[in-house]
């Protein structure tokens, strides 16, 4: 994904933002990482604090 951030080009500041916020809810809700246990980093947190 970062990649298709770096490659793009945006016309207007809101859609660069808009890429950015995707970006980061990806990165902290969807993307499983094997060294969380197959889990994304938010859902690892959070099992962790229960």
């Amino acid at each position: 994904m970062m990649t298709d951030i770096d490659e793009k080009t945006f016309k207007a500041l809101n859609q660069l933002e808009q890429a950015i916020v995707d970006y980061i809810d990806y990165y902290n809700n969807k993307r499983i990482k094997v060294k969380l246990k197959g889990l994304s980093p938010v859902q690892y947190r959070t099992k962790s604090f229960t």
